[in-house]
């Protein structure tokens, strides 16, 4: 690694500034691993892809152009350097938000999502959480491993839902709302969205469920979330959705926990991860409130849709 960053290093005082000290690592990853350096008179973060990220369903082309996309909304840090091994974003000064920080903040993310979904850049990687647990499925038995007992029929919830929802139109979505993505500034105490490799298009109520399911949102906070986004108050069927899409955003966690834990080197408990999730799974389809959501979204039609 220290090889491979030095040549990166090398590449950007070509192209910024000469390198002053040395870079330091920035803990909290669990794919890839990412260092504060600064070049010149400014800070930047350089990230580096873990081993076989590719696998994961990770666009390194779509991560690039989500995260401009968003920067040039004011949601996310500059990209400044684009290579083929390693993304190069400003360094901002912030401070990393607690679950409870970021429910705090649901009507402020609701209208960043809002605004990134509904921007007009087109991402070359497509998410759709049904076909990203066939192929973590396939990469898991070609390597020789065996699948979890709760692994089909959280694959089969996975695809009930995909299906039952009314369809929603494919927009650029983060698909990766994870605490640790979400940062507030220093300067200016926005909050920001870090962490875009799993950017895709896809259905934007599956991030919605996916901040909601991460960060532990209650009936309170989800009811605040959809409201800010949807700029009225939700329907039935609306709520219906964000229940099923934090079903979807656990079934995906648990299936992306799995295959980490057949193909990562970083020190990590993958597979205590990928039985959390489907522990939550397991949970909610063994009650009544399954059903009922996916009656209340298939019964109210387009009303389920995200605006």
């Amino acid at each position: 690694m220290a090889g491979e960053l030095n040549d990166i290093l090398a590449r950007l005082e070509q192209e910024l500034a000469p390198l002053q000290g040395e870079p330091r690592e920035l803990a909290g990853g669990i794919t890839n691993r990412n260092f504060r350096v600064t070049l010149g008179d400014s800070e930047y973060v350089v990230r580096r892809p873990g081993k076989d990220t590719d696998l994961l369903g990770i666009d390194r082309a779509a991560e690039r152009l989500a995260n401009d996309a968003a920067a040039q909304l004011g949601l996310a840090p500059m990209v400044t350097a684009s290579l083929e091994d390693a993304l190069v974003t400003e360094y901002v000064a912030c401070a990393a938000l607690t679950p409870a920080e970021v429910a705090e903040s649901a009507e402020e993310l609701a209208r960043a999502l809002h605004a990134f979904h509904n921007s007009d850049v087109l991402l070359p990687a497509r998410f759709h959480v049904p076909d990203l647990l066939d192929v973590y499925a396939t990469i898991v038995r070609a390597r020789g491993d065996e699948l979890p007992a709760e692994y089909a029929q959280t694959q089969a919830a996975a695809t009930r839902i995909a299906d039952g929802l009314p369809p929603a139109e494919a927009r650029p979505c983060h698909n990766d709302l994870l605490p640790g993505n979400l940062i507030r500034a220093s300067d200016d105490g926005r909050v920001l969205i870090v962490d875009w490799e799993y950017a895709g298009m896809g259905d934007p109520r599956f991030d919605l469920g996916n901040l909601s399911i991460n960060n532990g949102f209650g009936e309170a906070e989800d009811e605040r979330l959809l409201r800010a986004y949807l700029g009225e108050p939700p329907s039935d069927a609306q709520r219906a959705s964000l229940q099923l899409m934090r079903v979807l955003s656990d079934a995906r966690e648990a299936a992306w926990g799995v295959v980490q834990g057949t193909i990562s080197e970083l020190e990590f408990d993958f597979a205590g991860y990928a039985g959390e999730h489907f522990e939550r799974v397991s949970g909610v389809l063994a009650g009544p409130e399954f059903e009922e959501w996916i009656t209340s979204a298939e019964r109210q039609g387009t009303d389920g849709q995200a605006a």
